[in-house]
């Protein structure tokens, strides 16, 4: 099992305008990806919460089956179609892959 874990920070105006809005669109899109290729195990999109201490605005919380299966992810042609839109509102992203 191959876990990719992605956390952006979104900056106070972008693309679509406020934080809200593109933190609302960024996971909109990144939802659409959850079945994109055979593999996906999990795929779980969250925002941060009010009330609860986090240093980010939305978190992917992915499990695929093996390095092809993510690899085939990252290249589908709807994932590549978010990543302009990613770009214009990101602030900060952090990103790690283990495999258990």
């Amino acid at each position: 099992m191959l876990h990719h874990i992605v956390m952006w920070k979104i900056k106070d105006l972008g693309a679509e305008g406020d934080k809200a809005t593109n933190v609302a669109k960024a996971k909109a899109l990144l939802d659409a990806c959850a079945q994109l290729v055979p593999g996906i195990t999990r795929f779980e999109v969250a925002t941060a919460q009010p009330g609860l201490e986090g240093t980010c605005d939305l978190v992917l919380n992915s499990t695929f089956a093996d390095r092809a299966a993510l690899a085939a992810y990252q290249t589908h042609p709807s994932h590549v179609a978010l990543k302009p839109f990613m770009r214009k509102v990101v602030l900060e992203r952090q990103c790690m892959d283990y495999e258990t």
